[in-house]
């Protein structure tokens, strides 16, 4: 845990900030003396999250933006830069994901995930990174994965294929934005209680035990631990990682033989 005012004075971007690790990780920063703007798509579920966050006493903004949208993308964070005139912090946290046999995804599935997924983390992470570059203080960008990408997953190949590419993204700029003291990392979390993905992709009688089983430290992560590791990431405590790739998943991703269905 990291001590109190270690975001003091910064202004930090949180997508899919409403809900499940993505708010964790939005109330981490709050609670450490950032300003957030929590960005998602579903109005009510942002202001009960805003409202949940403002008990830490910073500001929080929320904003109802479908990352897909470039043109939403750019307004969004013209608004920001307007309010506040700087955005020191950024974590692609939206996703989108379901369970699929790959034979039977159509090509409007595939497209919405990897939009979501992919086109999403591009869009905030090169409109915010390029108001870094221009502004010259550096900054720091994280983006959420999934052990999905570096194990395969059998019925989610439309997010893990885009899983994947933010990884290679995230490598691609930790080189490339270096020289602009902007540090690019992706922090990889295990099956995570209290979020959306379990309870969709693993609802059924019998696939949480199934997926604790697969995992050697034998229990889900908790939302604090994703949040405590990604806060870390994202902070000046953190100073000399960037392309770096952090997996937290009790050890679920060595050594699993055949995989767990859904992955």
């Amino acid at each position: 845990m990291l001590p109190k005012g270690t975001f003091s004075g910064r202004v930090s971007v949180v997508t899919g900030g409403s809900s499940g690790i993505g708010e964790a990780i939005a109330t981490e920063l709050a609670r450490l003396g950032s300003d957030v703007a929590i960005v998602g798509r579903k109005q009510d579920q942002l202001d009960a999250a805003a409202t949940r966050l403002r008990e830490h006493g910073t500001q929080i903004t929320t904003h109802s933006v479908d990352v897909r949208d470039r043109e939403s993308v750019e307004a969004t964070v013209a608004d920001l830069l307007a309010r506040w005139g700087q955005i020191d912090h950024l974590v692609n946290s939206a996703a989108g994901n379901f369970q699929a046999k790959p034979e039977d995804l159509s090509p409007n599935a595939w497209s919405a995930v990897v939009r979501i997924v992919l086109d999403g983390t591009w869009n905030f992470t090169q409109v915010v990174g390029q108001h870094m570059i221009e502004r010259g203080a550096g900054g720091s960008i994280l983006s959420i994965g999934t052990t999905a990408a570096m194990i395969g997953g059998p019925s989610t190949v439309h997010s893990t294929s885009a899983k994947a590419g933010v990884i290679a993204l995230t490598k691609s700029l930790g080189v490339a934005w270096a020289e602009h003291n902007i540090r690019v990392n992706v922090m990889t979390p295990g099956p995570t209680e209290g979020t959306g993905a379990m309870t969709f992709l693993f609802g059924g009688e019998g696939q949480w035990d199934e997926q604790v089983q697969a995992i050697p430290l034998k229990r889900m992560l908790t939302r604090q631990e994703a949040a405590d590791a990604s806060v870390y990431l994202l902070s000046d405590y953190a100073s000399y990682i960037t392309g770096h790739n952090l997996v937290i998943d009790g050890g679920r991703s060595l050594g699993r033989a055949g995989g767990v269905f859904g992955g």
